[in-house]
């Protein structure tokens, strides 16, 4: 894992990086690569993955907005916290989907508690899973499944790209996709809530308009709130 740092304040990056090696440290997880830059044109010239970016607006040259957008296009995943203390410019950050806001001076508790929640969607992001079908396996992230569809005791797995007919029927998947992005909404189909683009008391809109899935009626109050704690979660 590589966490990225940009802030032209030296003491503010300072203060977050050792914030983050103490929360590795203390869960005893493996320490990531941990980079800091003063400005965004050096962060996106860091050929490198970029898993998770701390990103301050106001910086001279390149602007956190703009930053933040070029990060958005080259992986729709990178994880972005935008970090300020100019509230007016949340609304521009928020269009290219950042993950939370950090007010300056920072607040450590708020920092760590925001990090874990973080790590658990970059979990989630970077998983591979196996689809074994008649024909062969093929391995897909996790982020990449839209929804999964039960035809007996078989069931066709959506991705972004292709759609693969699994030999294994949904209970299957259910054990296997147990992450908070994915629900049952029926006993057909489990959606990523990542792609839900509207739902009513039985549909399921997915990926603008382009699939469908059934939500069962008993479970349409249990869906919505899981819903927008996912909503809540990635803002």
């Amino acid at each position: 894992m590589r966490i990225l740092i940009c802030d032209d304040d030296i003491y503010i990056s300072s203060i977050l990086q050792q914030y983050i090696q103490e929360f590795f440290s203390k869960n005893k997880l493996a320490s990531p690569e941990i980079l800091r830059y003063e400005n965004g044109e050096a962060l996106l010239s860091d050929t490198g993955e970029k898993d998770i970016v701390f990103l301050d607006i106001e910086m001279p040259g390149l602007s956190g907005i703009h930053t933040g957008r070029k990060l958005k296009q080259s992986n729709r995943n990178v994880i972005i916290f935008i970090i300020t203390s100019y509230i007016e410019y949340l609304d521009e950050a928020m269009q290219f989907n950042v993950f939370r806001y950090i007010s300056k001076p920072l607040d450590k508790k708020r920092v760590l508690r925001n990090l874990k929640d973080a790590l658990l969607l970059y979990s989630s992001s970077v998983t591979k899973i196996p689809i074994e079908t008649k024909d062969g396996i093929y391995i897909v992230h996790s982020s990449d499944i839209v929804y999964i569809e039960s035809f007996g005791n078989k069931s066709a797995v959506h991705t972004t790209c292709n759609n693969y007919m699994s030999i294994y029927n949904l209970k299957y998947w259910i054990r296997k996709l147990d992450m908070p992005c994915f629900f049952t909404s029926h006993r057909s189909f489990i959606v990523n809530m990542e792609y839900v683009s509207n739902f009513s008391h039985t549909t399921i809109s997915l990926c603008n308009g382009q699939s469908t899935a059934y939500i069962a009626r008993r479970k349409y109050t249990q869906f919505k709130e899981a819903y927008f704690l996912y909503l809540e979660s990635t803002r």
